[in-house]
């Protein structure tokens, strides 16, 4: 039996399942004798379900074994940062014919925005970069840049969780939650999932963009910070010893153990008790975690760390760091809160938008692949770059230099773990409206990061709602092999 098989009995589809399969089972099981009842406590894979977050071997060659996801939220445009669009810079004020689809509809034509940042080749590659990015560009040869993704969604909400969990509607697990069930982590005293939000706060919809969906809660992303607490409660209350603390668990685990030897169905219960357990260990490990005391000031200033502009992301990405040495599988850092001044969304004046994000992170995200290159981490270690989509090329309000969302054409790159380096795929046509050479979807993006950590995308699946599930969905879907190492 397959545990892994959540019932609600909210559908026709579970009833069916469940009654059709599950009255057969009772008579079956008193064949099969206590050997199916030890096996029930198990996942698919012979995992107990105790321990959901045990290590577990990839299903094929693993190039990577962590991967940062530098998520940069708001949408940041690509012909004003890595997609270079020399014709588009002459056409600046004037009005052109161009099919867009943003959050202010369908248009035939508008008022074109030349790109407002030269652009300079970086690397031995050559690679055009923008100025908004002149530390990035000198770490050209590590980047493979993908100028050609599409999406289906102009629209903030829909399309975060696209890029998170490859549905357009909540309640699907994350990308970090199919990773973590698919491998376990590497280190059983700090989370598999970790998330580090913008310091202005997180993305529209919050928690659904790192949610566990229909999984156990285990595998769901936990919020952590690089400067002050590390994880909000995690320190013993007042009048409360390490001792009594450890009595209490232990009780408490004893009375839900008790409970959990009565049911078959029990993954979200074992998770929770995972998570008790979790929590208790992290109260040592996570403060060391983000404790930066032994690191050198040559390498604090290489993530930006003495500057006040770039401290905040540079903890971040140094954080990222310290998580991957130490068994993190999947960490997304935002950088962009709530507000439209306070993420990448840039409808009004994209000089002031794009200047301020960039600069916050354009040194720290070099330092973090010069750092992991240097220490020999860069090749297992998989980065990507990238917004839920990009802009358009033309003006959204009056004289103002922003852009409307477009989810038609855009830019993202990875690097690290298995990916070439100083090579640029697909294109989108010379305005940068839309993707027209080797066309991706994010779902192609989703079944690379899957391979490259040895998990086989169109056979990974979690079984819910009658359905095999599946972070790319039910047609094939191949990984962007030109990119791979």
């Amino acid at each position: 039996m397959d545990t892994s098989r959540q019932f609600c009995g909210r559908t026709r589809r579970d009833f069916l399942w469940n009654t059709g399969a599950g009255f057969p089972a009772v008579a079956l099981s008193g064949m099969l004798g206590s050997d199916f009842l030890a096996r029930a406590t198990r996942a698919a894979d012979g995992t107990p379900l105790g321990n959901p977050l045990a290590p577990k071997k990839p299903q094929g060659d693993a190039k990577a074994k962590a991967v940062i996801f530098l998520f940069m939220y708001g949408g940041p445009s690509h012909m004003d940062t890595f997609d270079y669009k020399p014709k588009l810079y002459p056409l600046d004020g004037k009005t052109i014919p161009v099919k867009t689809f943003g959050r202010g509809g369908h248009k035939d034509g508008g008022r074109a925005v030349g790109p407002k940042w030269q652009f300079k080749p970086g690397g031995q590659c050559g690679k055009m970069i923008s100025d908004l990015f002149p530390n990035l560009r000198e770490r050209a040869d590590d980047i493979a840049f993908i100028h050609s993704f599409h999406a289906e969604s102009p629209i903030h909400g829909s399309a975060m969780l696209m890029m998170n969990s490859g549905r357009l509607l909540s309640g699907h697990p994350a990308l970090g939650s199919w990773v973590n069930y698919g491998l376990g982590t590497l280190n059983e005293n700090l989370p598999g999932f970790v998330v580090m939000l913008d310091k202005t706060g997180g993305p529209i919809s919050g928690a659904k963009n790192w949610s566990s969906g229909y999984m156990p809660a285990a595998y769901q992303g936990t919020i952590l910070r690089a400067n002050g607490p590390t994880i909000n409660d995690l320190t013993l209350h007042e009048g409360m010893t390490p001792a009594n603390q450890r009595r209490l668990l232990d009780r408490l685990a004893e009375k839900n153990h008790e409970h959990l030897a009565t049911r078959t169905d029990n993954s979200e219960l074992a998770a929770r008790l995972s998570s008790f357990e979790l929590a208790y260990r992290m109260q040592a490990t996570a403060p060391e975690v983000a404790d930066f005391g032994k690191e050198d000031a040559r390498t604090l200033a290489m993530y930006g760390i003495d500057k006040p502009r770039t401290e905040d992301f540079g903890r971040k990405c140094l954080l990222a760091r310290r998580l991957v040495e130490r068994g993190v599988r999947f960490i997304q850092i935002y950088s962009g809160g709530a507000h439209n001044d306070d993420n990448w969304d840039a409808h009004t004046d994209m000089v002031a938008n794009h200047g301020k994000h960039a600069g916050n992170t354009d040194l720290p995200i070099a330092g973090l692949l010069a750092d992991l290159k240097q220490r020999g981490m860069l090749d297992s270690t998989l980065i990507v770059w990238g917004g839920e989509f990009g802009r358009q090329p033309t003006a959204e309000y009056g004289q103002g230099s922003g852009r409307d969302h477009n989810a038609y054409g855009f830019t993202m790159w990875m690097a690290g773990g298995g990916i070439k380096g100083g090579v640029s795929v697909g294109a989108t046509d010379e305005l940068g409206a839309a993707a027209v050479e080797d066309r991706f979807h994010v779902k192609n993006l989703h079944a690379t990061v899957l391979d490259r950590l040895g998990l086989d995308p169109n056979n990974l699946s979690y079984f819910f709602g009658g359905l095999d599930q599946k972070l790319v969905g039910v047609e094939p879907v191949e990984p962007i092999k030109k990119i791979m190492a």
